[in-house]
Order: structure tokens, then C-alpha cells, then sequence
């Protein structure tokens, strides 16, 4: 069997982490298998449907590295890929008219008060909630004439098989049993002409030959209606995978708190795909050993349905921060270099953090720009130093963005001093000493073995055995603060006239 996956996205919001997800669970699993993997645009509900969310889909899934073998935008032997252009080449009303001809499927014209008042009436009684029949599942054909010749406007509904099973195979979970008589019959045909999702993705599923459906386990609960509509089809029904919920670190919902749930905020956020979706794979589904970093090969020749758990995948922010180090870690300088300066060139960071309106769990963007605003500027400025700066720190940051902050001393005349720090460094008698025979040698010291040099020989003459007093002051001179890069890589990134020039300043503090 030729595997065929989709991604069918309704465009009336934003792209989050379950969708792409779904996304990546087809990608993976397309690839493993050497199948196709195609996109189709659900745009069906007009009242619903943005232009602006097609696009956020389109940018999302262009950052994460997706890449469809079929679609709207690259055409395939099912063309066209968006439903509403399907809906009128006529595809559905051909659909729909075999159904109720064969009575499978009937038109119901209830108003929307009667539609109120049916659910209030079930409500009262505590009786399922749904429409089971009402006034037009057995109507005569007399009467539904009779509407129809009045104008009455009405929605055609499939008929859902009362007094039988209706049994289905999900590939987690096994078989699936339910009771027709719970089951309501859902809308087909909305009043405005256009299919609802449960006719519409599914004789498209049929027609493009969709072997393997990934949708969420919300899902579960529509599955009976779409395995009696193919069975009123004689339709082989595709491998329907009912993914699990996505919960934070916490196991409550996933929310903004959590992380962010918009795709396109993690680009912002300097995050890189291919972490990205490594990680986005490994909630809810496992290799089956205890592999975490994994390549976009090794992932695809490892996905299979057997490790998709049921039980809610966690998403841990913390873990996907450990991967995209990781993977910067992994950079040349070159590839660094590259991928920082696309990031501060994107119309998409700066759109981000200069419109953030802060929640819990998100980064605070005055954290951030400060120091994005200079490294951009240096690297407009003064590119070859940049390049030397950025390895300095590549071992230290989890996000592109951390490279703001971090290599922020790099670029300011005067670095901003953390006082418990100085009050930590400066206040031994030793330090002016170091600083002065530093200040003197710094004209004739180049590259970090001369800087170690130093500093090791000045230690020796003053009987310091531990190394700790002695980089402690320098590093608060140079950074501002405690912590930071090698001492003396980033003494000879900063040249000979910075390091003598914070010296000299941060002399001006000792006691």
C-alpha cells in the first residue's frame, strides 16, 4: 500500500503547536515510508474563514520546514486542493445527491428556534444532546416537497443507523465500539450550500486516496459519523491515528503559560526548526529507546503508529530550550554567523518583540531587545567582529535571541555593572595591582595564550595559588557581572584598547 497523508487545515486562526504537530506526525511518517504527503486548504466555512490565517499557515509551515508533495500551490493529480473550489467544480453536490437518493442522507428544515427549543427540551429531561431524527429523519417525501416548494431553507443530515453497533479500528487505541441510537445525525450540506467538515474532508480523503488520517483525539467522538458515511459510500475506510492532547510540563492544558502556543512566536523567539520539530515529535510519540536528538532521517526512518502513546503528550519548554542549544552548539561559525543575522533580519522577530503585549510564561521583551538592537547594529557595522564575538557565547544560550543579551558587553563603550558582583570581585587589596600591571602590558597582548600568560605570571610574582581571585575582578571589569564566556578568548575578542579602557574604569570603583 502507497501511503498518502494530509494536512488539512481550516484557515480561521492562527497556526498552533497541536495542528503542527499533526503536521509533523504526516511528514515523518510520509517520509519513512516513501509516501506522499499533500496539503488541502478546508475553507468550506466562509463566515469563518481569513485570509490573513491562510497566510500565517503558508509562513508557519514555510519556517518549520515542511514541504508538501501536493497542494494548492503545487498542483497533484487530486487538483484543486482547496475545498471551496472543489464545492463548485460540484464535487460535493454529487456526491451528496447519491445519499439521499438511496436515502442515506435526508434534508431537515428546522429553524434555529426549533433548534433551540429541541436542545432546551433535552436539556430539561437529561437526555443526550443532538438531533436524532426530530420531524424530518422519516418525513414523507409529500412534506419535504412541500417545504421546498415553500423556499424553507434547510441542511441535509446523514442518517445514522438506530439499533446497531458501529464499530471502528483506531491505530492507538484499538477497537471502538458505539451505539448508533447515541450517535446524531450531523449537518452534510450547510443552509448556505457548503459542506461541513464531516462530508467534505471525508469524500475528499476517498477521492484523493488518503490511506492514513492524523487528527487530534477530540476527534474520537466524530469518528462513528464519518465510519457510517463511508459505509453508506461502500468506501474502505483510511487508518484513522486519534493523536493524544498536548498538555504543559505541569499535565494541565496547554497555555501561554506553558510556552508559546503560536508556531511563528517560536521563530520570533529564535528557536530553529529542526529542534523544533524533533521536539514537536517526541510529545506523545516515543522511538522506542531512550533517543532524544534526533535528525530529520533518523526521525522519519524511526516513526511508526506503534509509538504514538495514548495517554497526553507533555510539552516541556525547558527540554526544547536543551534541544535548540544543542543544535546552535552543533554551528560552524560561519553557519552561526548565518543564522543570527537571518534571524535579526526577519520582519518577524522585530514584529514580535517590539508588539509583545506580556503574559505569564512568555519572555519579557525588555529583556531581550536592548541587546538584539545592538547585535544588529554591530553586525551591520562591524561584521568581522561579530563573528568573533558570537562562538564566545554559542555554548552558554538555548535561543538566537539569547545572543542579544548575552554578547551585549561586546558592544557598549561602558558595560553596566552588577553591584553585588563588584561587591563580590573588587573588594580584595590584590585587585588594584592586577588591574595596573594589565593596564600596562595590554598594548603588547594579542591573542588569548598572551592574555593567559599574563595574568598566570602576575599570580605567580604575587604567590596567588588559586586562579578564582585573580579571573574573578578581570571578568567583572570586562562583563559587568560574575558569569561569562572564557576569560581570555573574550579578552582578545574585546582587543588590547577595550580591555586597558575597562580596567581603567573599573579601577575607578576599587576601594
Amino acid at each position: 500500500m502507497s501511503v498518502r497523508v494530509r494536512f488539512a487545515p481550516s484557515p480561521t486562526g492562527l497556526l498552533h503547536i497541536g495542528a503542527l504537530r499533526t503536521v509533523v506526525f504526516n511528514d515523518f511518517f510520509a517520509k519513512g515510508k516513501q509516501g506522499i504527503s499533500m496539503l488541502r486548504i478546508e475553507d468550506t466555512d466562509r463566515t469563518r474563514y481569513n485570509p490573513d490565517s491562510e497566510q500565517e499557515f503558508i509562513d508557519s509551515l514555510k519556517w518549520a520546514g515542511i514541504e508538501f508533495d501536493e497542494g494548492p500551490h503545487l498542483g497533484g493529480p487530486h487538483d484543486p486542493y482547496r475545498q471551496s473550489e472543489r464545492k463548485e467544480l460540484g464535487i460535493y453536490a454529487y456526491w451528496i445527491q447519491i445519499l439521499l437518493d438511496e436515502g442515506k442522507a435526508y434534508k431537515a428544515f428546522d429553524t434555529s428556534e426549533e433548534l433551540d427549543q429541541m436542545r432546551e427540551f433535552q436539556r430539561i429531561n437529561k437526555m443526550p444532546t443532538g438531533y436524532f431524527g426530530g420531524d424530518w429523519r422519516d418525513a414523507s417525501p409529500e412534506k419535504v416537497a412541500a417545504a421546498e416548494a415553500e423556499g424553507k431553507p434547510f441542511v441535509v443530515r446523514l442518517r445514522i443507523p438506530h439499533g446497531v453497533k458501529i464499530k471502528g479500528v483506531d491505530a492507538i487505541r484499538g477497537n471502538l465500539e458505539w451505539e448508533g441510537d447515541t450517535v446524531d445525525d450531523p449537518v452534510l450540506i450547510k443552509a448556505d450550500g457548503m459542506p461541513t467538515y464531516h462530508f467534505a474532508a471525508m469524500v475528499d480523503d476517498h477521492l484523493m486516496e488518503t490511506t492514513h488520517v492524523f487528527r487530534g483525539e477530540e476527534w474520537i467522538s466524530s469518528y462513528p459519523k464519518h465510519i457510517v458515511l463511508h459505509e453508506a459510500f461502500g468506501w474502505e475506510l483510511p487508518v484513522f491515528v486519534h493523536c493524544p492532547v498536548i498538555v504543559g510540563a505541569d499535565g494541565k492544558k496547554l497555555s501561554k503559560r506553558h510556552g508559546a502556543t503560536r508556531v511563528l512566536d517560536y521563530a520570533s523567539q529564535g528557536y530553529l526548526p529542526q529542534p523544533v520539530r524533533n521536539f514537536i515529535c517526541l510529545i506523545g510519540w516515543s522511538p522506542g529507546d531512550d533517543r532524544e536528538i534526533m535528525s530529520d532521517d533518523e526521525l522519519a526512518q524511526a516513526f511508526d503508529l506503534k509509538g504514538i502513546q495514548s495517554s497526553p503528550g507533555r510539552f516541556d519548554l525547558e527540554k526544547l530550550k536543551w534541544m535548540n542549544g544543542m543544535a546552535i552548539r552543533a554551528m560552524s561559525p560561519d553557519e552561526l554567523f548565518g543564522f543570527v543575522s537571518d534571524y535579526l533580519k526577519s520582519d518577524v522577530t522585530w514584529s514580535y518583540w517590539e508588539n509583545m503585549v506580556w503574559e505569564d510564561g512568555m519572555p519579557k521583551a525588555d529583556e531581550f531587545l536592548p541587546g538584539l538592537r545592538k547585535l544588529k547594529d554591530a553586525i551591520d557595522t562591524n561584521p568581522d567582529y561579530v563573528k568573533t564575538v558570537l562562538p564566545l557565547e554559542q555554548e552558554r544560550v538555548s535561543t538566537l535571541a539569547d545572543f542579544g543579551h548575552a554578547c551585549e558587553f561586546f558592544f557598549v563603550d561602558e558595560v553596566e555593572f552588577d553591584q553585588k558582583s563588584v561587591d563580590k570581585a573588587f573588594k580584595q587589596a590584590h585587585v588594584r595591582g592586577l588591574f595596573e600591571r594589565l593596564i600596562e602590558r595590554a598594548p603588547e597582548l594579542k591573542d588569548p595564550a598572551h592574555w593567559e600568560h599574563a595574568v598566570k605570571a602576575w599570580a605567580e610574582e604575587n604567590g596567588m595559588e588559586k586562579m578564582g581571585p585573580v579571573v574573578m575582578p578581570i571578568r567583572v571589569a570586562m562583563t559587568g557581572k560574575l558569569a561569562g564566556p572564557g576569560l581570555f578568548d573574550l579578552m582578545s575578542v574585546l582587543g588590547s584598547d577595550r580591555v586597558a579602557a575597562r580596567l581603567t574604569r573599573a579601577s575607578g570603583l576599587l576601594e
